[in-house]
């Protein structure tokens, strides 16, 4: 039987290509990706690499794939739980103490993987581009929705925003890469409900009438 993506119903789970995945992020994380051959994937799956040639244009878009399927994308997790409950700066205050709470996954991994061999892979730099772009598409959708009801300043730039949580999302992901200390999580909380709140748009000032003081003109 051939291992090559066979002819099914659009809505039918496609098992080996979820295999091929798991077996990717897998050997990914241990052997990096340059050093994860595409037999070796297809091996732990337990396939040929004709299932994974049937399915994915190489090594990039398995390794992008692997990291899109391994990926919680918290914040419009929250968001769209949230919707009816909360602000978004709500929701960017809970993501943000997250950051120092929560436990490093294996996509933490597969996303320092693909960033250094983007730089030297010109199809995973395509493919991250392509990824990073869809989701910063998205958050800066939430960014100009919250505008329009003043939780975020409509002077601020929607794509500066998102780029800000980007990078402290993407440094934490590097400090812990090297394993230097994190702050304690008390005192980031504090900066970063200080950080959110700055992101609201100014209160209009009372509109009354200033008067001199008697004697000046």
């Amino acid at each position: 039987m051939s291992d090559a993506a066979p002819l099914r119903d659009p809505g039918e789970p496609d098992l080996i290509r979820e295999k091929l995945i798991a077996a990717a992020a897998e050997v990914f994380a241990e052997k990096g990706y340059d050093g994860a051959g595409v037999a070796e994937i297809a091996r732990r799956a337990g396939y040929t690499t004709g299932a994974i040639y049937g399915r994915f244009s190489g090594k990039a878009e398995l390794l992008v794939t692997a990291i899109e399927e391994h990926s919680d994308d918290e914040l419009e997790r929250l968001f769209n739980e949230h919707r009816f409950e909360g602000r978004i700066t709500d929701i960017l205050t809970t993501v943000g103490s997250h950051l120092v709470t929560e436990e490093p996954d294996r996509t933490h991994d597969l996303l320092l993987e693909a960033f250094v061999s983007s730089r030297r892979d010109p199809e995973v730099r395509r493919r991250m581009q392509e990824a990073l772009d869809l989701r910063s598409n998205s958050l800066a959708a939430l960014v100009a929705e919250a505008q329009t009801t003043g939780a975020i300043d409509p002077a601020l730039d929607p794509e500066a925003v998102v780029r800000f949580c980007h990078a402290v999302g993407f440094g934490f992901m590097l400090f812990r890469a090297v394993d230097l200390p994190l702050p304690a999580a008390e005192p980031w909380e504090a900066l970063i409900a200080r950080l959110v709140n700055a992101l609201e748009a100014p209160s209009e000032p009372n509109a009354t009438t200033d008067h001199p003081p008697k004697g000046t003109s």
